[in-house]
């Protein structure tokens, strides 16, 4: 099942192309939204955050135009992929493939996101579960950002393959997951901010993934520098954060200063602006940030 990217969930609800480029021709441009764009389209993606890209749960939601049935609706999705993984996995243990993935949400839940097999039962070792992330992530049920060992390109070069974190394909799998009071908390409260920020990260690697972004992340060996997300900008490398809470970034500032990176993106709820050579854009332009790259000469 194809899952809709938040572009897509804007032309399900009656969005059209101009107004999506209208959007464009801010961030390219690097001008700031109205209040009234900021507030309506931070709305908009929590909307989606909420609802996921499913199309049958999408479709639910614009009938509807609350969140009751959608919710109903995400409880039968890891039922069903669970049916699918014993269905369709092949050659490798059904339970341990189902171990992972039963564990994708407590282990986000952790710090520093990382997933660790050891952390899954007493005695689960890693040389156990070999291929059993891959099975899942080519099943189009997460996706995973290894860890970098440095800031080097080609950046597939420098991948730590004992070093990862798993997100969720479709950020609907992991609201999903949610218990009622948690979910509540979630709804009433707008409390994105559960998992130490998982959801913003889960949500914005789906849509990095979503442009065809190889996605990586970087966490030094002294934890002193960290990034949510690496990616390749043609010869240029782009250390992207997603801010959960306003504050400075301190990690891009630091390799920006150093002239290890020329240029940051943050991603948050706050308005388009620059410092520096750090750019911040609204969440809910995340969609078009390969379209941006393709088309700005900026910091080149």
């Amino acid at each position: 099942m194809n899952s809709l990217d938040f572009e897509e969930f804007l032309w399900a609800i009656g969005y059209n192309e101009k107004q999506i480029q209208e959007l464009f021709e801010n961030m390219i441009t690097l001008r700031p939204f109205s209040k009234l764009i900021m507030d309506t389209f931070n709305n908009l993606f929590e909307d989606y955050i909420y609802c996921g890209g499913m199309p049958a749960i999408v479709n639910r939601f614009i009938k509807d135009k609350h969140f009751s049935n959608v919710f109903q609706m995400q409880k039968q999705l890891p039922i069903d992929y669970e049916d699918d993984i014993n269905k369709y996995v092949d050659g490798l243990d059904v339970a341990r493939v189902k171990n992972i993935y039963k564990h994708i949400t407590s282990q986000l839940s952790k710090d520093n996101h990382k997933f660790q097999i050891t952390k899954l039962f007493h005695g689960a070792r890693s040389r156990y579960y070999e291929g059993c992330q891959e099975w899942l992530k080519e099943a189009g049920i997460i996706n995973i950002a290894y860890n970098l060992s440095s800031l080097n390109k080609p950046l597939v070069g420098y991948e730590d393959y004992s070093n990862y974190r798993i997100y969720y394909f479709d950020i609907s799998l992991l609201v999903a997951t949610l218990d009622e009071g948690a979910k509540y908390n979630f709804l009433s409260n707008k409390n994105f901010n559960i998992y130490n920020g998982a959801v913003y990260e889960d949500v914005i690697c789906e849509s990095l993934v979503k442009q065809g972004i190889e996605v990586y992340f970087y966490r030094s060996s002294d934890s002193t520098v960290e990034l949510d997300f690496v990616i390749e900008d043609k010869d240029l490398i782009v250390p992207i954060k997603v801010k959960k809470e306003k504050g400075r970034t301190k990690s891009l500032r630091s390799l920006i200063e150093n002239k290890t990176i020329k240029y940051g993106i943050k991603f948050s709820k706050n308005n388009i602006g620059f410092d520096g050579n750090n750019l911040t854009f609204p969440y809910f332009v995340s969609f078009m940030l390969k379209r941006f790259l393709e088309n700005t000469d900026y910091i080149k």
